[in-house]
């Protein structure tokens, strides 16, 4: 297993050397390297068994992120003054420093300032921008503490940057342009009418993609090993003892032991925080299948049904 702690000292000496060190974000742990180097970002795809096709996001400091891109459209710059250090990765041409490793290929880059303090402080000390997908086995649930990264990669990471439970608790949202308009390639931490208060209305893009523009847009991701069934109502379910719900709201009229909430008073901040850790609790249970009722379609009550979506049965 990996070493846990605090040290941005450590970190940054692990990885100068080419090493693999998990970061915390707002949204969720990172699998982190230096994005400017080939040998350590391919450690990167190594370690989760990403596929090569699917690209990674380089994170770096507020007054250093637009160094790794070519052009910033006026209404990246507005969104990037809202909106960072925090849960949005904008997708923009690459500069020529970075590696096409990181891009897989594509002439843009997604770039992002996540917003924790200790992150921010690693950030601010090196003079690279980090490349850092979420530290997980490729399209198995995301991890939001430390010890979910240790559990899964422990591994395969060099050293694991404490910075607690995660506070957004799914990915960011990612944002990219096409001819001058504003296309959300994956819905996440960052409302889509909070975006639209910045810069008006956006076109929404967030398909499964086999070649995707971002990464995020894998068909089948975030998911637990046991079966999760995504529906309507759960009247439509069968039901049985190895059954286990994942609630938002007030409780249904089945066993309590086998009710898990998002959020009882329906909040989607709090239910979007717990989402991962619920799934990974309940996937780690006696529970045989996990059935999940969509939420009502608003705010980020889009990125948990998109995130529940790609863990169901299809």
């Amino acid at each position: 297993m990996s070493k846990i702690g605090k040290s941005i000292t450590e970190s940054i000496k692990i990885l100068e050397n080419g090493g693999l060190v998990s970061i915390p974000t707002e949204t969720v742990y990172g699998l982190a390297a230096d994005g400017l180097n080939k040998t350590a970002i391919l450690k990167i795809f190594a370690a989760k068994k990403r596929p090569s096709f699917d690209p990674l996001i380089l994170h770096s400091s507020v007054d250093k992120i637009f160094t790794w891109v070519k052009e910033i459209p006026a209404p990246a710059r507005k969104l990037a003054e809202a909106f960072w250090p925090g849960p949005l990765t904008l997708i923009l041409p690459k500069a020529d420093t970075v590696p096409f490793e990181v891009t897989s290929g594509l002439d843009t880059v997604g770039v992002r300032v996540p917003n924790h303090p200790l992150t921010l402080e690693l950030l601010q000390k090196i003079d690279f921008p980090l490349a850092a997908p979420s530290a997980n086995p490729f399209g198995y649930i995301s991890p939001t503490t430390a010890q979910h990264v240790n559990n899964q990669l422990g591994n395969e990471v060099d050293y694991i940057l404490d910075g607690g439970a995660c506070e957004v608790g799914i990915e960011s949202t990612i944002v990219g342009f096409e001819n001058n308009e504003a296309v959300i390639y994956r819905l996440g931490g960052l409302a889509i009418d909070e975006i639209e208060a910045i810069i008006g209305k956006v076109k929404i893009q967030n398909n499964q993609a086999s070649n995707p523009k971002a990464p995020g847009m894998i068909a089948v991701h975030y998911a637990p090993k046991k079966p999760l069934l995504l529906v309507e109502d759960f009247s439509e379910i069968e039901d049985n003892e190895l059954t286990a719900y994942l609630i938002f709201g007030q409780n249904i009229e089945i066993d309590s032991e086998r009710q898990f909430s998002l959020s009882s008073t329906q909040d989607y901040y709090e239910a979007a925080a717990k989402l991962y850790a619920m799934m990974r609790k309940l996937d780690e249970s006696h529970f045989e299948r996990i059935v999940a009722q969509r939420l009502p379609d608003f705010g980020l009550g889009k990125a948990i049904n998109d995130r529940l979506f790609r863990a169901s049965v299809k």
